[in-house]
């Protein structure tokens, strides 16, 4: 109970008063109660921002919910010397906090031509083996659940084409106008 106690005074305290339309006692009181499955997909679903700030004796770039104020006393979730770092990271955030899509079947399946390792979605969404890979590779089907997520959201690939910069943007840029329909290959 002191946890939850300390946790609620430090965010009156950084506030400088109330910044919620709750009351101190209702949140203290729904920070009883267990935490429902959807908690983490909430608490980093965003929006999320980029804002300069100081950083190691320098300049940095912090990663903030959209509604969080460094003025106020808001801990950035992030901060980086570079700021594409900063936009990678507000890019895959709502991404990190969602359940995984994909998943790595533990067993080989010979059935398949070449025999690998099937990647199925989730059991209870009804999603069946969307493909198979030859290694056994938590890594990569991370690395897919990423790529879905940031593909899912424009905001979220907003922010990775923005911390692309402009060559790779340019360059990103042909290779899409020499594969969309019509174009030349």
């Amino acid at each position: 109970m002191a946890d939850r106690d300390t946790r609620m005074t430090e965010i009156s305290e950084r506030d400088g008063g109330p910044q919620n339309a709750f009351s101190e006692d209702f949140l203290r009181r729904m920070d009883l109660a267990d935490e429902p499955e959807s908690a983490r997909e909430a608490d980093l679903a965003g929006p999320w921002t980029v804002r300069p700030v100081p950083y190691q004796g320098g300049d940095g770039f912090a990663a903030l919910r959209q509604w969080e104020s460094l003025e106020r006393g808001d801990l950035p979730f992030a901060v980086f010397r570079r700021r594409e770092m900063a936009l990678l990271a507000a890019a895959v955030l709502p991404g990190n906090g969602r359940d995984a899509l994909f998943r790595l079947q533990r067993h080989l399946d010979s059935t398949v031509e070449p025999p690998g390792f099937a990647i199925a979605g989730d059991p209870e969404e009804s999603r069946g083996i969307f493909g198979h890979v030859r290694e056994f590779d938590e890594g990569f089907v991370a690395a897919l659940h990423v790529a879905a997520t940031l593909v899912r959201s424009p905001e979220a690939l907003a922010r990775l084409l923005e911390a692309a910069g402009y060559l790779a943007l340019d360059q990103a840029g042909r290779i899409l106008y020499r594969n969309a329909p019509g174009g030349a290959r």
